[in-house]
């Protein structure tokens, strides 16, 4: 049997992040997740979180590795993967609605800006009004690193690709604003993390 994709830091977060998750989508009924990667964390929400329909997504060539371990599962609250390229519109398109809550993780500092920002365009495409949208990653606040760590990691990201980094959470906040979602909190996280939740204010 090939191995499934394994993030470690996955595996370490996944717990914190629930906890915030269990509050944000308490009374939500489903969610998409923007970049599953290993499927680590969909399997693991899916299944504490069993009133949600969980929805995972990501780009083509991430999805057999996400697909087998939602198989191996057998989770009734979560079917096979989407195809989701933040800056396809036509993947947007195809996304089942409606869709009250959204998450996703270190996605943001691998992504070059302008996908940053068609993935904030595309959430507000699908997400219901006052629908809940969590962010988890590192984040610079107003404008400085939060920790040697960070900085280490942002030079490393510009190391592999000018175009990666650690973005400002001011920078973010005023996307957000533009695409009507509105910040509504935030919460530390461990290893110099933070979850950003924004609740679509559209009518």
């Amino acid at each position: 049997m090939t191995a499934l994709p394994y993030s470690q830091a996955a595996e370490n977060n996944k717990e914190p992040i629930l906890e915030v998750l269990g509050d944000c989508f308490a009374q939500s009924v489903s969610v998409l997740e923007i970049g599953s990667g290993t499927g680590q964390h969909a399997v693991h929400f899916a299944r504490q979180l069993p009133h949600l329909s969980w929805q995972a997504s990501d780009r083509q060539e991430n999805l057999p590795g996400i697909r087998t371990r939602l198989e191996q599962a057998h989770l009734p609250n979560a079917g096979p993967p989407a195809e989701l390229d933040v800056s396809e519109p036509a993947h947007w398109a195809a996304i089942r609605l409606p869709v009250d809550g959204v998450y996703t993780a270190n996605t943001t500092h691998i992504m070059c800006w302008k996908s940053v920002c068609d993935m904030f365009r595309g959430v507000a495409s699908v997400l219901a009004h006052r629908g809940c949208f969590v962010l988890y990653g590192p984040f610079n606040r107003d404008g400085e690193y939060t920790s040697p760590s960070n900085a280490r990691f942002d030079q490393y990201l510009n190391s592999q690709d000018p175009s990666m980094g650690i973005r400002d959470d001011r920078a973010v906040e005023r996307l957000a604003a533009d695409n009507d979602l509105r910040l509504a909190g935030s919460a530390q996280m461990p290893a110099n993390n933070r979850i950003l939740v924004f609740r679509h204010s559209s009518s």
